[in-house]
C-alpha cells in the first residue's frame, strides 16, 4: 500500500495477467484518511494503450473510491514481459461540497502554489492464471482417456487409438444394451402369440372329442334297437307260423 497524506493507493503496482489480443483490466483502491474532499487526477506515459475509470474524481472524507485501468488487446508480447508503462497518481485537497464536474488541470499545478501529492505506480505483468489439467486416464471412474495434440496440431496416432477405444468401450454398453431389450420384447411377443395358439387348438381340440364321443356313442344304441325289432319281428312270424 503506498501511503501518503491524503490518500492511501492498494496496490502499489498495475499487475495485469498478460494475454496476447486480450483486452485486461486491473483495479486501483484511493483511500481518503483525511476530513477533507479530495480530488485526484490519473496519468500514464502510455496513454493509447490504457483506459482508466474514472481518470479524475473525488474521494469523500473518510471513504474509499475504486478506479479500474483497462489495458488494449495486445498483438505482441514485450521482451521478457517487461513493461516500462508508467502511472501518476495527483491528489489535491478540494474545496468542501466539491462536484467532480468542478476538477479542473489548474488544480493540480504545482506551480501554481497548489499542495500537490504524486503516487508513482509501475506496470507489472503477470502470468494469467493457468486452466485445470486434464483428467488422466484412470484417475476417473468412467470417465475416458483424452489425447494430446502434439505441437503442430496433429493427433498423436496412439493417443488417438486409445481416445477410439474408449469411445467404443463407452457405447458399446448402450448399443448391445438397446439391441438385447429389442430381441426380450420380439421374443415375449412370439411367446404370447404361442400360447394364445396352443389354447385355441386345445379348445378345437376338445370339440373334436366331444362330437366324436357322441357319434361313437350313438352307434350302440342304434344297433341295439335293430337287434330288438328284429327280434319282435321274428317272434312274431315264428308265433304266427
Amino acid at each position: 500500500m503506498s501511503t501518503g497524506e491524503l490518500l492511501n493507493i492498494e496496490p502499489q503496482e498495475l499487475q495485469f495477467p498478460f494475454e496476447l489480443r486480450k483486452q485486461i483490466s486491473c483495479s486501483l483502491q484511493l483511500s481518503n484518511k483525511t476530513d477533507n474532499h479530495v480530488a485526484f487526477k490519473v496519468k500514464t506515459t502510455n496513454p493509447k494503450k490504457y483506459c482508466v475509470r474514472p481518470n479524475t474524481g473525488i474521494v469523500l472524507p473518510r471513504s474509499t473510491c475504486d478506479v479500474i485501468v483497462t489495458m488494449q488487446a495486445q498483438k505482441e508480447a514485450p521482451l521478457d514481459m517487461q513493461c516500462k508503462d508508467k502511472f501518476l497518481l495527483q491528489s489535491v485537497v478540494a474545496s468542501p461540497g466539491a462536484a467532480v464536474k468542478e476538477i479542473t488541470p489548474e488544480m493540480f499545478n504545482k506551480e501554481s502554489g497548489h499542495n500537490v501529492e504524486e503516487s508513482k505506480l509501475r506496470v507489472v505483468y503477470v502470468a494469467p492464471p493457468r486452466p485445470p489439467s486434464p483428467v488422466r486416464e484412470g484417475s476417473e471412474e468412467g470417465s475416458s482417456p483424452r489425447a494430446s495434440v502434439s505441437d503442430n496440431g496433429n493427433l498423436n496416432a496412439s493417443e488417438f487409438t486409445l481416445a477410439s477405444r474408449a469411445f467404443v468401450e463407452q457405447h458399446e454398453p448402450q448399443e448391445t444394451s438397446s439391441e438385447a431389450r429389442a430381441l426380450l420384447s420380439k421374443l415375449t411377443e412370439e411367446k404370447n402369440s404361442a400360447v394364445q395358439q396352443n389354447n385355441k387348438l386345445q379348445q378345437e381340440l376338445e370339440l373334436l372329442r366331444r362330437a366324436a364321443t357322441k357319434r361313437h356313442g350313438g352307434i350302440p344304441l342304434l344297433y341295439v334297437l335293430l337287434v330288438g325289432l328284429v327280434g319282435i319281428v321274428l317272434g312274431y312270424l315264428m308265433k304266427k307260423t
